[in-house]
C-alpha cells in the first residue's frame, strides 16, 4: 500500500503545480496590464515630459541651452567627478568584497556594517559631514586654509562627498558572486603555483567581470545624477563647482524652464545609455551562463 500511496501523492502534488502554473488568461492580461501602467506612469511619462519641454521653445533655444558655457562647464565636471570616483570605488570595492568574502577575521561585521553605512545615511548628511571636517571651520579647516588647500566648495569636496555615497555599489554587486563562486578554483591554482596576481586576474576575475561590471554601471549612473551630497559641498559656484543635477536646478530656481528641461535631457540620456549598457551586461551574463550549464 505504501508503494501505491507514494506515487499518488508525487502526482497529484505535480497536478497542483500544474494548476498553479497554469494563471486564467484574464488574470495574466490584468497583470501584464498594471506592470506597464506603472511603467507609463512612473517612467515614460515623466521621461516623454523632460522632452517636450526642453523642445517646447525650438531646437535653437534647446541648442543654445545645452551649449552655454556654464552647462558646458556642468557637464565636464560631472563627467570628471565619475572618470574619479568609478575607478577608485572600483579597487576599494574589489577589496571590500574580497576580504569580506575570503577572510574571516575580527572586525569583519564592523566592516561590513562600514561598506553599507552610505545606504542608511541621508546623502545632504553625507555632504555636512565632509564640511564639518574640512570646512573653514571644521576639524581641519584652519589647516588647509594656512596652507591654500580648498577642499569644501571645490572639486575635491564634490569628488570626495560623491565616493563616499557611490562606494557600496561595487562591492555589493561583487559579495554575492564571490560568495556563490566559492574558492575551490582559487585554491587549485595556488597548489598549481600560480601566484595571488596571477590566480585574481585568470581564475576569478572571469568568475565575476559580469557583477563586476554590472556594479561599475551603477556605481558610474549614481556618481553622474548625484544631487544632495554634492549640492552641501558645492557651494554652487557657476562654472566652477555646479554639476549638471546642480546646474538643471538653479535653472529650474529661476524660471528658466527650457534650459532647465534642456540641461535635464542631458541626464535623461546618460540614465538611458546606463539602462542599454545594464542589459546588454545582464544579457550577456545569461547568454553565458545558458552555455555554462
Amino acid at each position: 500500500m505504501a508503494g501505491i500511496a507514494a506515487p499518488s501523492r508525487l502526482g497529484l502534488g505535480e497536478a497542483k503545480l500544474n494548476q498553479v502554473q497554469q494563471d486564467p488568461a484574464w488574470a495574466r492580461r490584468l497583470l501584464i496590464f498594471a506592470a506597464l501602467l506603472s511603467l507609463g506612469l512612473l517612467l515614460v511619462l515623466p521621461l516623454a515630459t523632460i522632452l517636450v519641454e526642453a523642445l517646447g521653445k525650438g531646437w535653437g533655444t534647446y541648442w543654445a541651452a545645452i551649449g552655454d558655457p556654464e552647462a558646458l562647464a556642468a557637464v565636464r565636471l560631472t563627467l570628471l567627478t565619475a572618470l574619479i570616483c568609478v575607478p577608485l570605488n572600483l579597487v576599494f570595492g574589489v577589496v571590500a568584497a574580497w576580504l569580506l568574502t575570503r577572510y574571516k577575521f575580527r572586525g569583519r561585521d564592523l566592516l561590513l556594517t562600514l561598506v553599507d553605512l552610505p545606504f542608511s545615511v541621508s546623502p545632504v548628511l553625507s555632504g555636512l559631514i565632509y564640511v564639518l571636517l574640512f570646512g573653514l571651520q571644521g576639524w581641519w579647516g584652519a589647516w588647509l586654509n594656512d596652507h591654500n588647500i580648498r577642499v569644501i566648495f571645490a572639486v575635491p569636496g564634490i569628488v570626495l562627498a560623491t565616493i563616499f555615497v557611490t562606494f557600496p555599489f561595487i562591492a555589493r554587486e561583487l559579495i554575492p558572486v564571490l560568495e556563490s563562486t566559492g574558492k575551490d578554483e582559487e585554491e587549485a591554482a595556488k597548489v598549481l603555483g600560480a601566484s595571488p596576481l596571477r590566480t585574481f586576474f585568470q581564475v576569478t576575475l572571469p568568475n565575476i567581470k559580469w557583477g563586476l561590471l554590472y556594479g561599475v554601471i551603477l556605481c558610474n549612473a549614481r556618481a553622474m545624477g548625484e544631487f544632495g551630497a554634492v549640492s552641501v559641498v558645492s557651494g554652487h559656484i557657476r562654472g566652477e563647482t555646479n554639476t549638471l543635477p546642480l546646474h538643471v536646478e538653479i535653472l529650474y530656481n529661476e524660471y528658466q524652464f527650457a534650459a532647465s528641461f534642456a540641461a535635464a535631457s542631458l541626464l535623461a540620456l546618460l540614465a538611458l545609455v546606463t539602462l542599454l549598457a545594464k542589459n546588454i551586461v545582464e544579457q550577456r551574463a545569461g547568454r553565458e551562463r545558458g552555455s555554462a550549464q
